[in-house]
This record gives structure tokens, C-alpha cells and sequence, in this order.
């Protein structure tokens, strides 16, 4: 029997899923990903920081807010010329969707502007594009979508009982209302988020229940592993156990069987194996690429190797200019 597409999890049901035996929760999550997707594809993304550094929020886990000291030094938005040369080398690279996030709490609307006629270059050659800005208005949302803006990233982070712990400089309803703009735009949501960062299981739980329970799963869910660094509060936060944030993803998968779930952040820091094992758990998306905003990332290829020792291929996107497409059967720190 198929896997139903439902909106309507409980807390209790969630936890259960991750309290079964782990050969079980793998099966079922590989059993419900084969009945969405092709089980040896990965769709690559590459991801660029547009404009890095200075945003004043306080998410414990970010080192580009400006308040913690990192040694992210805050720049300008690129031009249109060095974002499209990274955009094009990303294609070469075999990337199939190029993302650009910009440090702002929240745009102006000479900003989104900007970002627009990036978008706009971008898509012409030929590449998806997402975007992550922060909170967008009804109005700018708007903008992006007739840009040719195809997926909008906005993480609401943490389940909302944890919420209060990670970040005080907006709350979770911020995060919720920004994704309702980009969904009434007609733009497909990217939202997931970080796990590691001291929450308990429960809470983890939590975190996937209220991703599934949006009015519609997000078309891509990347699920961080927390990527701890030097000068943020949670630098020092106790390593979440690997086969834990493998249940992660399995649930995810469970939950959400036709997302796109994507595994982000932290991935430096997975040998191969445990990188397969999320895989086999349901994971069907990767950053490719040197760098994931601030942060290191696996290089191209060592990617491309275990990719061929697994048997695993980039996942095909079919592509028309000025249309937006999902990577994923319909029924996506970034």
C-alpha cells in the first residue's frame, strides 16, 4: 500500500517512529522512499553565499550574526557578473539547482530587487534556483516568483517548545508567516532544519511533526546536522550521536514521503558510511561544493567517488525557462 501524504501527525506517533528498533525504522523509510522516488538518485545542489556576514539576529548556531565573534567579516551582495560565474561553474560541475543565500534578517525591498535580477540571470542558464533572505512580505515574495524564483529556503530551525533556546530575535509565527507568503506567491518552500543542538529526542520529534503538519509538506527538507563553531553559544554543545541523526532522516522520510529530503549541513563531518546509511534512510539530496554558506562542505570529488561506489546518480530535473519544476514525484543551515 502506498504511503499516505498526511498533515495530521501527533507528537506521540512521531516519537514512536524513532523509538523503533533501527534495522525496522530503516526499512520502512526505504520501503516508503522507493514508492516516491528512485532509490539510486540524489539531486545536487550547489549553494552560495550572495551576501555574507552582519545580520543581527542571535541564532546561537550561525557565525555570520554580527554579535558573536567568528571571524565572518560582513560584505556587500554580489553582482549579477561574480554570482552568474559561480552559477555556470556549479552547472559544470553537474549542480542542477543553484541556491544563494544572503544574511539579512529581513530584506528591503531595494534588496530584493537585486536578488530578483540575479534570480533572473541565473535561470537563464538553465539552472532551478532558491533563494534564503530571511523573512519575506507578501509583496516581496511576489517579486522573486515573477523573477523566475523557483524554491524558497526559510528553516524553522527547532521544534517550537526549543525554539526559545536557540534564537530570541524572532519567533517561531516569523518563521511561519514567511513561509505562507512564499506559498501564496506560488513558489515551492525549502524548509527544515538543525538537530544537535541540545534538544532531546522529544524535541526532535517535535521538529518533524511541525514540518509535516504545514498546510503542505515543503518540496525540499534539509535536515542539518549542527556544524559547531568557535564564538557562537552553541560551540562546545555535546556531538549528537550519528545513528540518532540518522533516525532523523528516517522519520523525515516517513513523515513527508515525497519531499525531497536533503542532507546539509554537518556533512564534512560524516565519514562515507554514515553518508550511506542516510542515504539508505532516505536522504535524496546533497549540497555539492566547497562550501556551505561559511562552512566547509565535502569537495566535488570525493562526492563524485562515493556517489560511484554506492551507485547512485544525480537526480535528472526536467527544466523549461520560466516555469517553475520539483525535483520530486509530485502527489524542498539551508
Amino acid at each position: 500500500m502506498i504511503a499516505a501524504i498526511r498533515h495530521d501527525w501527533s507528537r506521540d506517533e512521531v516519537e514512536r517512529l524513532f523509538a523503533l528498533p533501527f534495522n525496522d525504522l530503516l526499512f520502512q523509510a526505504q520501503t516508503v522512499h522507493r514508492q516516491y522516488h528512485d532509490p539510486n538518485a540524489v539531486q545536487v545542489s550547489t549553494l552560495l553565499s550572495i551576501k555574507t556576514g552582519g545580520c543581527p539576529e542571535d541564532c546561537a548556531y550561525c557565525p555570520q550574526a554580527a554579535r558573536y565573534a567568528t571571524g565572518v567579516k560582513a560584505e556587500k551582495l554580489m553582482s549579477v557578473e561574480a554570482v552568474l560565474a559561480k552559477a555556470q561553474a556549479a552547472k559544470d560541475a553537474g549542480a542542477s539547482r543553484f541556491c544563494m543565500g544572503a544574511a539579512w534578517r529581513a530584506p528591503k525591498d531595494r534588496d530584493v530587487a537585486k536578488v530578483a535580477e540575479i534570480v533572473g540571470a541565473v535561470k537563464a542558464l538553465g539552472l532551478q534556483t532558491c533563494a534564503t533572505l530571511g523573512m519575506l512580505s507578501g509583496p516581496q515574495a511576489d517579486t522573486l516568483k515573477a523573477a523566475g524564483l523557483d524554491f524558497y529556503n526559510h528553516n524553522i530551525d527547532t521544534s517550537p517548545d526549543y525554539y526559545g533556546e536557540v534564537i530570541h530575535t524572532r519567533d517561531m509565527q516569523d518563521r511561519l508567516d514567511t513561509l505562507e507568503h512564499v506559498r501564496a506567491a506560488g513558489m515551492k518552500t525549502c524548509c527544515g532544519g538543525i538537530v544537535g543542538m541540545g534538544e532531546s529526542r522529544a524535541q526532535r520529534a517535535g521538529l518533524l511533526q511541525t514540518l509535516a503538519n504545514l498546510p503542505e509538506h515543503p518540496e525540499s527538507v534539509p535536515i542539518n546536522r549542527l556544524v559547531q563553531v568557535a564564538g557562537t553559544p552553541l560551540a562546545g554543545t555535546e556531538a549528537l550521536d550519528p545513528f540518532e541523526f540518522v533516525r532523523s532522516i528516517a522519520v523525515a522520510r516517513l513523515l513527508m514521503p515525497a519531499s525531497v529530503v536533503r542532507l546539509s549541513a554537518g556533512r564534512e563531518s560524516m565519514d562515507d558510511a554514515l553518508q550511506a546509511l542516510c542515504f539508505a534512510a532516505g536522504a535524496n539530496s546533497i549540497f555539492y561544493g566547497e562550501k556551505l554558506l561559511t562552512t566547509g562542505n565535502p569537495d566535488v570529488e570525493h562526492d563524485r567517488r562515493l556517489f560511484e561506489r554506492l551507485g547512485l546518480k544525480p537526480m535528472e530535473v526536467a527544466f523549461e525557462p520560466g516555469t517553475v519544476h520539483a525535483d520530486i514525484v509530485e502527489p524542498a543551515h539551508a
